[in-house]
């Protein structure tokens, strides 16, 4: 089973190829489907997110599907799957601490709830572009009871960003000859820089990067 989702996550463009030719407008309905549980479940992190999207937009480029109505769907799995995670993270995340077990202990609810009053809508946004990441990102805003204003405001904005990032990468570079026969490499590097913003940001947070990016004082 693993190796078939690595082989799935790896081949995803001639998969999702696959899946177009043979079901047609179901496709929009399978997309659907596989973003929703990526952001939505916290059992499916890893599914395919950026790579999925990145190879959708290639496919619309070529006119095997409609970029808009893909974009329409995807964009809509992303944000109906994020406040369908919070509302679950929100409802089930305050029973489940009120046990106080070993590995989930109300301190560490505790903590969650201090760090996205300090980071949480920056983190929402952020967290979309970093793989499993952004399974668990909005389920831990719902423990942490983040107000549902600020958390779907931001949960719009992350999804539009990462769908419309994706999308149009994949159909303005997904057909060149170079991506096309090297798309494992292709997605390596998605993962790659998807990771990125939030390394700065914890690199930013530490000790070191606070003495890092500290502004030095201008003597008077």
């Amino acid at each position: 089973m693993l190796k078939t989702i690595i082989d799935f996550i790896l081949n995803i463009d001639v998969h999702l190829a696959q899946i177009t030719s043979e079901y047609g407008i179901l496709v929009y309905g399978v997309l659907f489907l596989i973003i929703f549980c990526e952001t939505g479940l916290v059992v499916f992190p890893f599914l395919p997110g950026d790579s999925l999207l990145f190879a959708g937009g290639a496919l619309a480029a070529i006119g095997s599907m409609n970029i808009f109505l893909l974009l329409a769907v995807c964009i809509a799995a992303a944000v109906i799957g994020d406040t369908v995670n919070y509302w679950i993270g929100r409802y089930i995340g305050p029973k489940a601490f009120s046990m106080n077990t070993w590995f989930l202990k109300k301190e560490y609810l505790e903590k969650a709830k201090t760090f996205f009053d300090k980071h949480g809508a920056k983190s929402i946004v952020l967290a979309r572009f970093v793989p499993i990441v952004r399974t668990f990102a909005p389920f831990i805003a719902g423990i942490s009871e983040m107000n549902y204003k600020t958390f779907i405001s931001y949960n719009i904005l992350g999804g539009i960003s990462w769908v419309l990032l994706f999308l149009f990468a994949g159909f303005f570079f997904g057909n060149i000859s170079i991506v096309k026969h090297n798309f494992e490499i292709v997605i390596f590097a998605i993962i790659g820089i998807s990771v990125l913003p939030m390394v700065y940001e914890i690199i930013r947070e530490s000790a070191f990067g606070k003495k890092l990016f500290a502004k030095k004082e201008v003597p008077a």
